[in-house]
């Protein structure tokens, strides 16, 4: 399986691991610890070399209770790392972003991959994203990060996540984004409980039955802190068993903070698999 970012293809025969940069004050595992240019352009290249095949810059939190930031001030928190590290790195850059203007500018300073999770559904995302080359991480969030996890409910939590994913990708492929640009993300924590986020785990080959590669993102999330009892800081056990599991049942990419420990137990998966 192919899949095409910008100037780069990825061949998806193996688990690919994309390493987290958030360049934001307030995230819920690592909020601050890079939110200058120079922190986070050395963050990422750190990134690299321990194995990551992507990296995911994001200038605002969208963990649950966040507050939005505004359009400069995510601008001046994500341009210039993609400027920097465009000039330097090998692999491929993402923009985690809702916002079309950032997506636009983002894109002209050199980033592959729009990762929303809002899943192109703000005014102008999918002509930004339909007019270029790059690739889009769609993503299935109830509520927005301000409410989602406020009593989330679900008929069928499986089905209901699976038909929006389609619907959003129906909606791309009818507007020209052809589907080796297109990722989707059943949106772990986004708007949904304890129970609703292991049985998305459990059923994830039903997602992975829709022909899309799938990207997961639980790293450090609470779903694994209720799971191991751990707080954020010491979920790495854990969240390499959920990396594990996720591309054991067919998941192609995984959204991690802990890139080389999650890089040395996907090689063995990819021997075993």
């Amino acid at each position: 399986m192919i899949f095409n970012c910008g100037k780069f293809q990825l061949n998806l025969n193996r688990p690919h691991v994309m390493g987290i940069v958030n360049v934001t004050p307030d995230s819920f595992s690592d909020g601050g610890k890079f939110n200058t240019t120079n922190q986070a352009v050395e963050h990422a290249l750190q990134l690299i070399v321990d194995g990551a095949d992507i990296l995911d810059i994001g200038g605002e939190s969208s963990r649950p209770g966040a507050v939005p930031v505004s359009l400069d001030d995510e601008l001046n928190r994500v341009i210039p790392v993609i400027e920097a590290l465009i000039k330097v790195s090998t692999i491929p850059i993402s923009i985690d972003t809702y916002k079309p203007e950032v997506m636009r500018q983002a894109i002209a300073a050199g980033a592959s991959i729009v990762n929303d999770i809002r899943a192109l559904q703000e005014v102008s995302a999918l002509e930004v994203v339909a007019s270029s080359n790059v690739a889009v991480c769609l993503m299935h969030m109830q509520g927005t990060p301000q409410t989602m996890q406020i009593q989330p409910k679900y008929v069928d939590v499986i089905t209901e996540v699976r038909q929006f994913l389609l619907d959003r990708l129906n909606v791309l492929l009818s507007n020209g984004v052809d589907n080796s640009r297109i990722l989707l993300d059943p949106g772990f924590g986004f708007g949904k409980t304890r129970e609703h986020n292991i049985s998305l785990i459990k059923h994830l080959d039903q997602l992975v039955d829709i022909g899309q590669p799938l990207l997961v993102g639980l790293s450090r999330k609470a779903i694994l802190g209720s799971i191991a009892g751990a707080d954020e800081q010491q979920r790495l056990h854990a969240g390499i068993a959920a990396s594990v599991v996720s591309a054991m049942k067919g998941a192609k990419i995984v959204r991690v903070h802990d890139v080389k420990a999650t890089v040395d137990a996907l090689k063995v998966v990819t021997a075993v698999l």
